[in-house]
């Protein structure tokens, strides 16, 4: 299961969304040669990977830019995707990126709060993603997401409110938290949980600005735009006599 669109794109351009998806892909594709060479590899992740034991305030904002592989590069930019465009219309641009940068290296103080010891480098823009998902709850908790559930051969999108779907993300990242060894290697899953109510808070000012609850009561807990809506085509069938 896992989301592959919210209904409500947004009216205005998300230059700052593009771009970081744009840096995301051009920093991954440059690392690629260094990750064939393990000892190129270790010392570029020395160099600009949050490790807890060692960090350099920088590497709290290069960390955000590299990425493991294809699969968490993917991941993480298709969120980005889904939920930034949004929110960088509600806070500009330059309000955006400046609020995605703090959540990420806020992501990242509770990584290393969590486990300061730790040896392993961190990488990965899930952080700051787990603040613009917490952001967007606050503001359009409503907003129907397009899931795609895959069940064996059974694919089917549904439509969900955010709400569901954000909350329940976090809810599995807390217990994830719980079961798991910040200590180790794997999911960072502290700084997801950080990186989400981080988010949350850093959108509490906008969200009382646009008059809280009532803020809701106007947009229905959706983006100010129209609902995207689905063209059924018609398949032509052969009946049987």
């Amino acid at each position: 299961m896992f989301p592959i669109r919210d209904h409500n794109p947004s009216g205005g351009r998300p230059y700052v969304v593009w771009t970081l998806i744009a840096a995301n892909v051009a920093i991954f594709l440059m690392s690629l040669g260094v990750a064939q060479d393990p000892m190129r590899l270790a010392a570029y992740y020395a160099d600009w990977a949050l490790i807890p034991a060692l960090s350099s305030p920088l590497s709290f904002v290069t960390s955000m830019f590299l990425h493991a592989g294809w699969m968490h590069l993917i991941g993480n930019m298709l969120y980005l995707w889904i939920f930034g465009d949004n929110l960088e219309e509600e806070m500009g641009h330059a309000g955006f990126l400046g609020f995605y940068i703090a959540a990420g290296v806020g992501a990242g103080i509770a990584h290393v709060a969590a486990a300061p010891y730790s040896t392993v480098p961190t990488v990965g823009a899930s952080g700051a993603i787990a603040g613009v998902m917490g952001g967007y709850l606050l503001l359009f908790p409503k907003a129907r997401v397009d899931v795609l559930f895959i069940f064996v051969v059974i694919f089917k999108v549904i439509p969900i409110p955010a709400w569901i779907v954000l909350l329940g993300w976090f809810a599995l990242q807390l217990f994830n938290s719980v079961g798991s060894d910040p200590m180790g290697g794997g999911v960072a899953y502290w700084a997801h949980a950080g990186g989400f109510v981080i988010g949350l808070a850093l959108t509490l000012p906008i969200w009382l600005k646009r008059g809280a609850v009532a803020f809701w009561s106007r947009t229905h807990g959706h983006p100010p735009h129209e609902e995207a809506r689905y063209s059924r085509s018609r398949v032509p069938v052969v009946r049987r006599r």
